[in-house]
């Protein structure tokens, strides 16, 4: 029978069954690892797998083995054929657990519905058919060869997500091991650049792994201030959970039954850190963790040991909304609760086998977790191939906008998502939710100057888990909301959580970005950010790059009842946050000025009358806002040595404008942060300086200013603005 034949005999076959046929997210072309013919379908009616496959090889029978992971340590003999197309009748009962490899000659391709569902950046793992050591002998493979061999691949464009199916019948994921994580005998997890770990049961306690450890590289393997974009969320550590990172990290939704470090004790010196993020977690052991090392941390809505000892920490230390958190001290800030917040999102695998986004519920005033050992919480389970739109790298922001625009959300698996126009976010509820730290990249095409991402000024509007790049220049990176927008989202906020900006550190040639990041809508939550003007890169640096990598402002907010916690926000070259809107509030902000400001004069504020630029702005028409746990540390290094910076923060003299509890201090250069706030708090010549709090104080208020804010742009005529 001839090929054309059996293909036409083929499609009728599969015509008249339609109806009881489940087609999964047919590829695309450019989703295709070999070819576009390489494909599966599952009928649903008689619970069979059909493959299909471009041919390959030279002769003799393609042999068709069947396992029930990608890594299985079993694959069975289900057939052979000289076609290119097999159905296996009596697959495995639970579709995803069909993995087939097809081998021919030396060659061997493998399909399964979860690679055409989610692409090659996604890692599955099932303790059912493999070995304990499976998962991690992969992901520490991957450790070592990601980003051309270096340890951090702190540059490279590989994505990666790890997702662990619920353990069964009391196993685990842990391979077994003894002492610290960084140690060989722990057998640990290693986490790289742009990695993200995720369990896929309904609880933490569905997915148990052993040690994880993140490698710090510098200064004698100690230092952890370059150990960035990474994230767990909704796992079990059992063992070690050295989390020893910085910016650009979360770990969510985490149950941790043993030691934990966040400095690694590896390396001869310089054991520090700069900073991290957990939220959502639940510490079981009986001692409690030490933060010892690291210069400031934010932790939220996390149970921690009963005990007086203190966690540690340099500088700038908050924890909101925590059970047992630590007592207030100058390095501190415990605060009660949280007063409004929604978790991030999240893939997991439902009773009936099939995948599920979790969309958790606003919660007001809350204290501890919004999970507990037999509940997931509150919110609303959306099936994944009904709700949402499975992009994968290589999908074009007109596909994306075009589902958004049907009524789906987008789930981005790991990947580089080049843009030509921005991803419009334009309808009530819609959902951003990125794996991997997925990044979205304006690209330099020609009269491409709209930016990543437009946000419209619709209630219940959710971007999660994403990094803004930018190879072009443009007028910001990611904007909430129009110009001028005025309407009242209190009973829906919208929600931007583990959102990453970077400006440079890249691209080689020059670009010119206003703002990374502006909030124009009201009744914003930001949960964790990292707004970052990289201070290093694949490019020279030195005077050079003031000129190449050119951002005023890291965050703009025009909005009124925004609430930030977790803001990192780095070396921007004027205000690096600009706060005009009311009733605003941060909850933690962390902060390094430019390096490399070439002189004084040219880097001044208020019409040239103070030396440089404060960190945290709020202008002085504002009339009420309240923030906590601002730190700024001076690292004047790329200058001509005469550069300073005359205040940490501004705020106006008014009486309903409260900071509380401002840390300065200098980490290298010769210049310094020369007052706390408005002119009162002493130098960062003198050591670390503080200030408990200022509300309405003698210091001097700033001038009043004219701030240059970005102008409405153009976009893409294909998007209907609202």
């Amino acid at each position: 029978m001839s090929k054309k034949l059996i293909a036409v005999l083929t499609a009728f076959v599969f015509l008249l069954g339609l109806c009881s046929f489940v087609v999964l997210y047919a590829p695309k072309e450019k989703n295709q690892a070999a070819s576009a013919d390489n494909h599966i379908v599952y009928s649903k009616g008689n619970h069979s797998l059909t493959l299909s496959w471009a041919p390959f090889g030279s002769s003799g029978d393609y042999l068709i083995t069947r396992g029930g992971s990608r890594l299985a340590t079993e694959f069975i003999p289900v057939g052979s054929t000289s076609e290119t197309t097999f159905t296996d009748p009596n697959p495995n009962t639970d579709k995803y657990e069909n993995y087939y490899k097809i081998t021919r000659g030396s060659t061997t391709i493998i399909l399964s519905l979860e690679n055409q569902i989610f692409g090659d950046n996604m890692y599955f793992y099932d303790r059912k058919y493999e070995t304990a050591e499976t998962a991690r002998t992969e992901m520490n493979t991957h450790f070592l060869t990601t980003g051309g061999g270096r340890e951090n691949g702190e540059w490279s464009t590989k994505r990666q997500a790890y997702y662990f199916k619920p353990n069964i019948d009391g196993q685990t994921y842990d391979p077994g091991g003894s002492g610290s994580a960084s140690s060989p005998e722990a057998n640990s997890i290693e986490l790289g650049c742009y990695s993200h770990v995720g369990g896929l049961g309904k609880l933490p306690s569905d997915v148990k792994l052993g040690s994880v450890f993140t490698r710090p590289h510098l200064s004698g393997g100690a230092n952890a201030t370059c150990t960035f974009w990474r994230s767990m969320e909704n796992v079990t550590v059992m063992r070690d959970f050295a989390w020893t990172v910085s910016q650009s990290t979360s770990a969510r939704r985490m149950l941790i039954e043993n030691t934990s470090k966040y400095i690694s004790d590896v390396g001869t010196s310089n054991f520090w850190g700069s900073g991290g993020f957990i939220a959502d977690s639940h510490y079981t052991f009986s001692s409690r963790p030490n933060w010892g090392g690291q210069q400031q941390w934010y932790t939220r809505n996390t149970i921690f040991p009963s005990g007086s000892e203190p966690m540690g920490g340099s500088y700038n230390m908050v924890w909101q909304g925590c059970v047992n958190a630590p007592n207030a001290n100058e390095a501190n800030s415990p605060v009660a609760t949280t007063p409004i917040i929604r978790e991030k999102p999240f893939l997991f695998i439902d009773d009936d086998g099939e995948y599920k986004v979790f969309v958790p519920a606003w919660q007001k005033d809350r204290i501890g977790t919004s999970w507990s050992t037999s509940n997931m919480g509150e919110g609303e389970v959306q099936d994944l191939f009904t709700h949402w739109y499975v992009a994968k790298e290589g999908d074009t922001d007109v596909e994306i906008n075009a589902a958004l625009k049907s009524g789906k959300n987008v789930f981005f698996t790991p990947g580089h998502y080049a843009l030509n126009a921005p991803i419009q976010v334009n309808r009530k509820n819609a959902i951003l939710l990125g794996a991997g730290i997925a990044s979205v990249t304006l690209e330099p095409t020609e009269n491409n100057n709209w930016g990543c991402i437009y946000v419209d000024d619709k209630d219940g509007i959710i971007v999660a888990g994403l990094l803004m790049d930018s190879f072009n220049s443009t007028t910001y990176q990611i904007r909430i909301g129009e110009e001028g927008v005025d309407t009242n989202h209190s009973a829906n906020p919208i929600l931007l959580t583990d959102i990453t900006c970077r400006v440079g550190g890249v691209q080689s040639k020059n670009i010119q970005i206003h703002a990374s990041m502006q909030i124009n809508s009201n009744n914003v939550v930001g949960d964790h950010f990292w707004l970052w003007r990289a201070d290093h890169g694949t490019q020279p640096g030195g005077p050079a790059r003031w000129l190449r990598d050119r951002c005023k402002n890291g965050l703009i907010v025009t909005g009124n009842d925004v609430t930030l916690y977790a803001l990192f926000a780095e070396h921007y070259q004027e205000y690096e946050v600009l706060w005009l809107g009311e009733r605003g509030s941060t909850y933690f902000f962390q902060n390094e000025p430019p390096y490399d400001p070439p002189t004084q004069t040219s880097w001044s504020s208020q019409g040239s009358r103070i030396d440089g630029y404060a960190a945290f702005k709020v202008a002085n028409s504002v009339k009420e806002h309240y923030s906590i746990g601002l730190g700024s540390y001076a690292v004047f290094t790329g200058t001509d040595g005469h550069v300073n910076k005359k205040n940490g923060f501004e705020v106006p003299n008014t009486p309903r404008v409260k900071i509380e509890k401002m840390c300065i201090t200098r980490f290298a250069g010769p210049g310094n942060i020369q007052n706390v706030i408005n002119g009162i708090g002493g130098s960062t010549a003198d050591g670390v300086k503080r200030v408990s709090s200022y509300n309405n104080d003698p210091g001097v208020e700033p001038y009043d200013e004219e701030f240059d804010l970005p102008n409405r742009v153009s976009w893409p005529t294909y998007i209907v603005m609202e």
